[in-house]
């Protein structure tokens, strides 16, 4: 059982005395978090960790998965392309088909609560089958500059929410309803974040074959295009002319994208049999894996050219490493350019700073020490639950005056 005084020491003092009072405060309320994964991607990796949390603070509080095929997640998939930017060809019937697998589950889906949280636009369509209480969209991706016409399909559904949460201010649509910003975050309990031993570390790398002879460039995202791992392996091949290195891509894949594996075979296609290039196909809950290529390398990169908030950022500053990350999405959000890790445009500044980074310890050092200190202060699951409690307390107590906490 996850208990919120495990966190003492760790969190911030004050947003755990606000989770104790506000869950006071709710414990009589249902609340019910539905997505379209178990596994696979963040927004699953947060309620796998944030709902056992939240019932432990004496909270009812359920998360369910729509069920759907594979046609159903090639079109979600597009859906999610456009309304990052990526123009996509769509029917009337590929909307329908959404439409319809939402109402499929909105048959077996126990919908019964006060406050229900609806993630991305997979499930969007379920505000059709409200049963009453509240209903709020938590929107994980950049949709400020989406394709408008796959917008307006989506926006059609998310607007009968009586809220919206985006993850960054930027990522944001102006719409109908409240809005809140709350930024995506990681447990440090969790076992992709807790400390590891040497012989933990050790024992990974041995399992995957990876020599520590040499200093490791890693990426750790799934293999999408947006993920940019063909131009993490150019920006590799630049550095590797003068700093010789490895590169490790590893990556995971998520029931609701059937891209991934075309997309992992274009890059090991790419890779061109270097010995030096480890590309790891991991299974879903390699969580301690992850946690041990992070601290084994000397280099962390996210070098997205779409992104939504980014977690794998979050979680190697928390490790300490000195990232750097694509411009885009919620990257900035979390790296301060030159204090904590780099922010780059392009592959050839993508070199540059991982160059940078090798040829300075000190610098190193560093910016990695500043990394783990910014997600203390405002990227770890204790700040995410305080907001998310406050949402509810917040809406719930809509019109009326909100009492003292």
């Amino acid at each position: 059982m996850i208990r919120l005084s495990d966190y003492a020491g760790i969190s911030p003092k004050s947003d755990l005395q606000l989770i104790s009072r506000l869950a006071e405060r709710l414990s009589s309320k249902r609340f019910l978090h539905i997505n379209s994964t178990k596994s696979g991607g963040g927004v699953a990796e947060i309620l796998s960790r944030m709902t056992p949390l939240l019932s432990g603070l004496g909270l009812n509080v359920r998360w369910e998965v729509i069920r759907g095929d594979q046609r159903f997640f090639t079109i979600t998939k597009k859906i999610h392309n456009s309304l990052q930017g990526l123009p996509e060809d769509f029917t009337d019937d590929m909307w329908g088909y959404h439409s319809a697998i939402n109402e499929e589950n909105a048959k077996t889906l126990d919908l019964d609560a006060d406050v229900t949280f609806v993630h991305d636009p997979q499930p969007v369509p379920l505000i059709r089958f409200r049963h009453g209480g509240l209903w709020i969209w938590r929107c994980h991706i950049d949709v400020s500059n989406p394709v408008e016409s796959v917008w307006d399909r989506v926006s059609a559904y998310a607007g009968k929410y009586d809220a919206a949460i985006f993850s960054v201010a930027k990522f944001a649509k102006r719409m109908p309803i409240d809005e809140f910003i709350i930024t995506p975050t990681i447990d440090p309990l969790s076992e992709k974040n807790r400390d590891l031993t040497g012989p933990e570390v050790d024992e990974v790398a041995a399992r995957f074959k990876i020599p520590r002879d040499k200093p490791i460039l890693l990426q750790v995202s799934r293999f999408d295009r947006f993920k940019d791992p063909n131009g993490v392996i150019r920006a590799y091949r630049m550095v590797k002319k003068y700093n010789d290195c490895r590169l490790v891509l590893a990556g995971s894949s998520a029931t609701d994208d059937p891209e991934g594996d075309a997309v992992t075979e274009e890059v090991k296609g790419f890779a061109d049999g270097d010995p030096d290039i480890h590309i790891l196909l991991l299974p879903t809950f390699s969580d301690r894996d992850i946690n041990a290529l992070q601290r084994m390398a000397a280099v962390v990169l996210q070098k997205s050219l779409k992104e939504g908030f980014g977690l794998t950022v979050t979680e190697a500053m928390w490790k300490g490493r000195p990232v750097i990350g694509g411009n885009v999405g919620g990257i900035p959000t979390q790296i301060i350019n030159g204090i904590n890790g780099f922010l780059v445009n392009s592959e050839e500044g993508a070199a540059f700073r991982v160059r940078q980074i090798l040829n300075n310890h000190d610098m190193a050092k560093s910016i990695g020490e500043n990394a783990r200190q910014y997600v203390r202060n405002h990227f770890l699951i204790t700040r995410q639950i305080r907001d998310y409690l406050f949402v509810w307390y917040a809406m719930l107590n809509k019109g009326s005056a909100v009492m003292e906490l």
